[in-house]
């Protein structure tokens, strides 16, 4: 066994001595040189893999300003804004549809360099009222985080958009490239019926078929098709203890599918708690609520719009392995965006959290600083 070597105090001579002290023949001396070297190596090798593996974000920072934007006679926006008021402005815009900003969102950007800008789509998050489909569209949205740019009086913006949120910044870009300075996407999602219909009934089910047994059991309809109108009227019930349960039943689901590393264990604890029911019956009405109108996007309208945007530098970042965004859409994108960069993840699913996908992303806004 070799124990932990300290280097800094052991001299020459000192080996020397201790080889004599114990009378070792010349190939004793050649293993113990060659075994210590190996060890060092080791060492050092593994280091490097940890400092590779792993990234540190910025430290977490609190908004310097927060309030809200009204939209409507109905919506009220919450906003934040964090770093630098000078700084470059970049735009997180949430997935979901229907999930919300978080803390954690900042932490990719120098808050020395960036004016970060989180906001909370109609309905999602703190937004006010919670949960409410009227006036609710992706040209509303898009027009909400114009309305958001031009009160701040900010000139051009990068988007940080993930999943629908690359949707809904790639919609926006198309609607007004000329307030696009660049874009970081991840996840990507062009926001097609088509899409939805393939991850949950073609790819999810042979990659969780325990999953999908679960819900087909419980909805025998499910086993041949996916219609989110049927799951709107599920989750918008009049008994409650029925729309909680089904709510469960499909967000877990399409969480379960989300990441490389999702444990039943960890999945029991948030699902069992009942103060996280609202966060996830938002997404999961949002997101069926969006897809049965086909996100309000003509048919195709992303890709057929594309060239107003070939021009904005871009970064796209997606999971080998994600089963929700599946990397061939990342792909097609790269193909039609002429100055983007496309970085396809290893040992990574949808997450954003997962650490190859926080690392590209977070080397990533480097890059636009």
């Amino acid at each position: 066994m070799i124990g932990i070597i300290d280097h800094k105090n052991i001299s020459k001579p000192h080996i020397i001595n201790k080889l004599k002290e114990y009378k070792m023949d010349s190939l004793k001396i050649e293993r113990l040189v060659l075994l210590i070297i190996s060890a060092f190596l080791l060492l050092y090798c593994s280091n490097k893999k940890d400092s590779a593996d792993t990234i540190s974000l910025w430290p977490e920072i609190e908004p310097y300003e927060s309030g809200f934007l009204e939209v409507s006679n109905i919506h009220k926006v919450y906003y934040e804004l964090s770093g630098n008021p000078k700084g470059t402005p970049v735009f997180v815009i949430h997935g979901g549809p229907g999930s919300g900003c978080t803390p954690y969102m900042r932490r990719f950007f120098n808050p020395d360099k960036y004016l970060i800008v989180l906001h909370d789509q109609r309905g999602c998050g703190k937004s006010k009222p919670n949960a409410e489909l009227r006036e609710n569209t992706t040209q509303l949205l898009i027009e909400d985080i114009e309305r958001l740019r031009r009160e701040l009086n900010l000139n051009k913006i990068i988007l940080f958009g993930g999943s629908w949120g690359s949707t809904l910044s790639l919609a926006y870009a198309e609607k007004y490239p000329e307030n696009v300075s660049g874009m970081i996407l991840r996840g990507i999602f062009f926001g097609t019926r088509e899409e939805i219909t393939n991850i949950m009934m073609n790819i999810v089910p042979k990659f969780f078929p325990e999953s999908f047994e679960t819900l087909a059991l419980e909805f025998p309809d499910y086993q041949s098709s996916y219609h989110p109108e049927d799951w709107l009227e599920r989750l918008q019930t009049e008994n409650i203890e029925n729309r909680k349960r089904n709510t469960k039943l499909y967000s877990r689901y399409e969480y379960k599918a989300g990441g490389l590393h999702i444990e039943d264990e960890m999945l029991n604890t948030y699902y069992n708690a009942d103060e996280n029911f609202h966060e996830y019956y938002t997404m999961a009405l949002f997101e069926n609520y969006y897809v049965s109108q086909a996100c309000f996007l003509e048919k195709d309208q992303i890709l057929r719009d594309i060239n107003k945007i070939r021009h904005i530098p871009s970064i796209i970042i997606n999971g080998r392995y994600d089963v929700i965004c599946p990397p061939l859409t990342a792909f097609r994108l790269h193909k039609e965006l002429s100055n983007s960069k496309l970085t396809i993840v290893e040992k990574a699913g949808h997450m954003m959290s997962e650490e190859g996908i926080e690392r590209a992303l977070f080397e990533a806004a480097i890059e636009f600083e």
